[in-house]
C-alpha cells in the first residue's frame, strides 16, 4: 500500500496513449514516484531551512529539481496567487489544474510601453604599460598618490602634523586636520561628556570637579560606547606623562572608578588597562626625579619619594583588577607575577621598581606565590640593598631602600595568614638560634629585622616556609 494512488497513474498513462496497465507495473511506479517526491521534498525542505524560513516555497521546489539534475518546473514562480479549478472527469474523479489568467488583448495593446533599458556599453582603458602607468583621466595621478602616502603618515589624533611631511603632502601645518579612518558613532551627547569628564579629572585647581567625575563613571550605566575611548586615552597619558605624577595619579583613579562600575562589561579591556597599570607599579622613573623643577601647574610639590604613593595605589589597584577579572583573562595573574620577577631580579632597575615589583606579588598572589618567588631570593637581593642603607642620614637612596625593605616586610606577612597555627613566640634561650637561621637563609639584613621584629609569628612562618 503507497501513498500515492494508483488511480493518478493510470490517468497518466491513458494520457500518454497506454489503455491496459498491469496491477504490478502500477504499484512499482506509485513507490518510484512517492520516492522522488520525498527525496525533492527533502532537498527543497534544506533549501527552505538555509534561507531561515518556516514556509517551502515554490522556489524551493524549483531549487531541489535543479539539484537533483531534472527538469525544473515552469509557471509557479509568480508573485500572484496561483488559483486552482477542479474539473470532474468520472463520478468520484475530481481533476484539479491552475486556471490560467484571461488577458484584455485592447487592455495589453492600449497599456503605455515600458522604459526602453540602457543599452550595455563596455569601455577598456591601460592601467598600467610595462610597468608605466598612462597619464588619463581614469588613472590617478602620480601626486595624488604620493599625497595618499604621504598622508598615511600623518597623525591621526588630530593634533598638528609634522611640518615637513604637512609641507610635502601641501598641508598647511596651521590649519590641517586628518579625517578618522573609523566614522564617529558616538552622539553629541557622548562626545560632549568625555571632553567634560576627562578636563574634569586632569583640572588641579578643581578638587570638587575631579571628584564628581570619577563619581560619575563609578556609577553611571550608560557608558558602554565610551570604554575603549577611555582606555586609549589612559593609556595616552600614562605613555606621555611618565615625569607628571598628577597625572599618573588621576589615571590611577580613573582605572579604579571605571573597573568599580558594576554596569559595565570591562572584561574585554583587562588587557589594555594591565599596562598603565604596570607602568605605573614598576616604572623606571615616575615623577620629577631627584633633582625636581619648581612647582608645577599640577601641583607637585617635588620630592622625590614621591613616587612611591603612586606605586602604592597602583599595587591596590592590580589586586583588585585582578580578583575581578581574573577569571576572564586566562592566565592572567602567572603573566603579572612573571613581570614583576623579571623587574625584581634586575639589579639595573631602580629601587622605586623593585619597591612596585615586590608589592606586586603581594597583589596577584598569596602565600605560594610570596614564598617561592621572594622568599627564595632575598639573600641574594640583600647585596643590592647593601650600598644604599649604608648611606647617611638625609641621603634618597638610603630613603628609597628604607621603602623596599619595609615593602618586604609587609609582603611577608602574608606568609603568616597561610602557616599553621602554633604558640604564639618562642623560649628566650632559643632566639639565637631563630636569628642564626633566618639570617642564613634570608640574609642578615632581613634575618635581623623579621627576628627583631614585633610579631613572633613572622620568624616560625619563614622557617617553616
Amino acid at each position: 500500500m503507497t501513498l500515492w494512488g494508483s488511480d493518478t497513474v493510470r490517468d497518466v498513462a491513458e494520457s500518454v496513449g497506454i489503455q491496459t496497465l498491469n496491477k504490478d507495473v502500477t504499484s512499482a511506479l506509485c513507490r518510484d514516484v512517492e520516492f522522488r517526491m520525498s527525496l525533492v521534498l527533502e532537498q527543497a525542505i534544506k533549501f527552505m531551512r538555509h534561507s531561515q524560513r518556516t514556509v517551502l516555497w515554490s522556489s524551493d521546489i524549483a531549487q531541489a529539481l535543479r539539484v537533483l539534475d531534472v527538469e525544473p518546473l515552469y509557471g509557479y514562480e509568480s508573485t500572484r496567487p496561483l488559483r486552482y479549478g477542479e474539473a470532474s472527469i468520472g463520478p468520484g474523479q475530481p481533476l484539479f489544474y491552475v486556471e490560467d489568467e484571461e488577458m484584455d488583448f485592447e487592455k495589453l495593446i492600449n497599456a503605455p510601453l515600458p522604459k526602453v533599458p540602457r543599452e550595455m556599453s563596455f569601455t577598456a582603458h591601460w592601467l598600467a604599460l610595462e610597468g608605466v602607468q598612462p597619464t588619463i583621466p581614469q588613472n590617478p595621478s602620480s601626486t595624488s598618490t604620493d599625497n595618499r602616502a604621504l598622508d598615511s603618515l600623518l597623525p591621526k589624533t588630530g593634533t598638528a602634523p609634522n611640518q615637513t611631511l604637512a609641507a610635502m603632502a601641501d598641508h598647511p601645518a596651521s590649519t590641517s586636520s586628518t579625517k578618522p579612518l573609523v566614522k564617529h558613532i558616538l552622539s553629541k551627547e557622548l562626545q560632549l561628556y568625555f571632553d567634560k569628564v576627562t578636563s574634569s579629572i586632569l583640572d588641579p585647581a578643581q578638587p570638587e570637579y575631579r571628584a564628581a567625575g570619577l563619581a560619575s563613571l563609578r556609577e553611571d550605566p550608560g557608558l558602554h560606547q565610551l570604554l575603549p575611548y577611555f582606555v586609549q586615552f589612559i593609556a595616552e597619558k600614562v605613555t606621555h606623562n611618565m615625569r607628571d605624577l598628577f597625572t599618573l595619579t588621576q589615571m590611577m583613579h580613573l582605572v579604579d572608578a571605571l573597573t568599580r562600575n558594576e554596569k559595565l562589561n570591562m572584561a574585554p579591556y583587562v588587557a589594555s588597562i594591565i599596562p598603565p597599570v604596570l607602568t605605573c607599579l614598576t616604572g623606571r622613573n615616575l615623577g620629577p626625579g631627584p633633582n625636581p623643577a619648581p612647582t608645577s601647574a599640577a601641583g607637585s610639590n617635588g620630592s622625590p619619594l614621591d613616587h612611591f604613593e603612586l606605586r602604592d595605589l597602583a599595587a591596590s589597584l592590580l589586586k583588585h583588577v585582578c580578583n575581578k577579572y581574573a577569571k576572564f583573562a586566562h592566565g592572567l595573574k602567572a603573566r603579572l607575577a612573571r613581570s614583576c620577577l623579571k623587574t625584581f631580579l634586575d639589579p639595573r632597575r631602580t629601587l622605586g621598581a623593585h619597591y612596585g615589583a615586590i608589592l606586586g606579588f603581594g597583589a596577584v598572589g598569596g602565600a605560594e606565590v610570596v614564598r617561592n618567588l621572594v622568599l627564595l631570593n632575598l639573600k641574594e637581593y640583600e647585596e643590592v640593598l647593601r650600598g644604599p642603607l649604608s648611606g647617611g642620614e638625609g641621603d634618597i637612596k638610603k630613603a628609597e631602600a628604607e621603602k623596599v625593605v619595609s615593602a618586604i616586610m609587609r609582603v611577608l606577612q602574608i606568609l603568616i595568614e597561610d602557616d599553621v597555627p602554633m604558640m604564639n613566640g618562642h623560649a628566650s634561650a632559643d632566639e639565637a638560634a631563630v636569628r642564626d637561621q633566618l639570617v642564613s637563609k634570608i640574609g642578615e639584613v632581613f634575618g635581623s629585622r623579621v627576628a627583631d621584629g614585633p610579631d613572633h609569628r613572622l620568624p616560625r612562618a619563614i622557617l617553616n616556609s
